[in-house]
């Protein structure tokens, strides 16, 4: 592994940390970045497997919490609920990512004009759905119904395009059946642990023929990048969402997404 491509795979881990929760797209900005700089990542694994220094992040902020559920379960519907919440909203993930993983990884992800225009897309909705007088009925995201629940699953699926956000489109999905900013953002960020780390082990097992010690070496930059950066931002992100929206990230897709069409 160069010293370039070590660079490059630690500005790639650093933006994947700062944009894995917010409503972007880590892996359209990945891609795009990616593209720009000329990195090359077998089977695109990279930009997968980082993800997951990110999700251990959030795991660490979150390790009290998931502890005491963890110890409820046995005695607290409440929390064998929220659990069954979990999961009901990742399946849908499960099904469409393994059927569809091989498109996903040699088509979508190779085409830079399409996450362009979904960051644009995205944007729009964002910008919108912020504007919107909206009247949440739930706020806590342990307390989501299991349907609900559900319907934000089925909305993540719209992540498997590049450029469209997992975490926008949860939390979006969230906001529209009924959830305030707060407890949105935080379902999405429960939902991305089993998410991203079903995404993350079912690609490397898919490319365990194709990765060497060269692009093992790039995962490993990333992975302790997007770790650290993704550390400072859920720290900072429920506060700020609760205070002032979404908008801002919309408008910050729309932008990117067109600068990315001029250019290419």
């Amino acid at each position: 592994m160069g010293e370039g491509n070590t660079f490059a795979a630690a500005l790639l881990g650093l933006l994947e940390g700062l944009t894995e929760f917010i409503p972007v797209s880590s892996t359209g900005h990945l891609l795009l970045a990616g593209h720009f700089m000329g990195f090359d990542s077998a089977g695109n694994t990279f930009e997968v497997v980082i993800q997951l220094g990110a999700i251990l992040a959030v795991f660490g902020v979150y390790a009290a919490r998931i502890g005491r559920i963890v110890v409820a379960l046995p005695t607290d519907p409440a929390a064998r609920n929220f659990a069954a919440a979990i999961l009901l909203a990742f399946l849908p993930a499960v099904v469409i990512g393994v059927l569809a993983h091989d498109v996903i990884k040699t088509v979508l992800f190779e085409t830079p004009a399409l996450i362009a225009w979904m960051l644009i897309l995205g944007g729009i909705v964002l910008v919108v759905v912020d504007r919107l007088p909206l009247r949440p009925r739930h706020h806590e995201a342990e307390r989501f119904p299991l349907g609900m629940a559900f319907g934000i699953g089925v909305c993540q699926c719209l992540a498997m395009v590049p450029g469209v956000s997992r975490s926008g489109a949860t939390i979006v999905g969230a906001l529209a059946l009924g959830a305030d900013k707060r407890s949105a953002a935080e379902f999405s960020f429960f939902l991305a642990m089993p998410t991203m780390f079903g995404a993350v082990v079912y690609d490397l097992y898919k490319n365990r023929e194709i990765l060497d010690g060269a692009a093992w070496g790039e995962i490993a930059v990333g992975f302790a990048a997007a770790f650290v950066a993704a550390l400072v931002v859920v720290r900072g992100l429920l506060a700020y969402v609760s205070r002032y929206g979404y908008a801002l990230f919309g408008w910050w897709r729309i932008i990117v997404g067109a600068v990315v069409l001029v250019a290419l």
